[in-house]
């Protein structure tokens, strides 16, 4: 079973709401290979929702979303959340402290879901970062626990800037690497392990 966060060892007893999922070496299908993804919602019922935050696509904000160019942390580009809705826009933002929720729901603080159609002005003032993605990752009822006690991926803590890297090439490395053994030899493992 892949190490993941939890007393036990196993899969945490409450929600996977404000983790990441990091994928492990053995998930190699190239939708997922190497991803970070943040995670939205889970629960028993419903299923898991997620964005992937560490694959910026080529297409800068301001051909996508031109009110709020001047949020977006940089890269300035949109980025690829996952293979559901490609068309959706989902757009995370870190609150500033103290700030009132105007225009954005908390996942974690500080780390919030922004509404696109809100008032730019009123968002600049309340939020540190932004970033935009382009579809998210999704799973039915039971489908993610199943993937994770299978060993496709490491559940970890997240830090509030994860999501906003300036850096999310080497997210996937940089995540692992702060885990401790024996996460963090994980970290220069190959693109296929039986290199190794």
């Amino acid at each position: 079973m892949a190490p993941v966060a939890g007393e036990d060892g196993g899969v945490p007893a409450d929600n996977l709401k404000g983790q990441l999922l990091v994928a492990t070496p053995m998930l190699r299908e190239p939708t997922f290979a190497r991803t970070v993804i943040a995670m939205l919602e889970h629960d028993s019922e419903n299923g898991a929702v997620g964005v992937v935050i560490n694959r910026p696509a080529e297409l800068p904000m301001d051909a996508v979303v031109p009110a709020v160019t001047d949020l977006v942390a940089p890269p300035e580009l949109l980025f690829d959340g996952g293979p559901v809705s490609p068309t959706t826009a989902i757009a995370l933002g870190m609150a500033a402290p103290g700030a009132s929720a105007d225009g954005w729901v908390y996942v974690v603080p500080p780390l919030v879901t922004v509404n696109l159609d809100h008032d730019p002005e009123l968002l600049a003032s309340s939020l540190r970062a932004m970033r935009v993605f382009a579809g998210y990752a999704g799973w039915a009822a039971g489908q993610l626990e199943a993937e994770i006690e299978e060993g496709a991926w490491y559940v970890v803590d997240w830090l509030p800037l994860d999501a906003f890297t300036a850096d999310p090439e080497t997210l996937w490395s940089t995540v692992l690497r702060r885990q401790g053994w024996p996460l963090s030899a994980v970290a220069v493992c190959p693109l296929d392990p039986s290199m190794n």
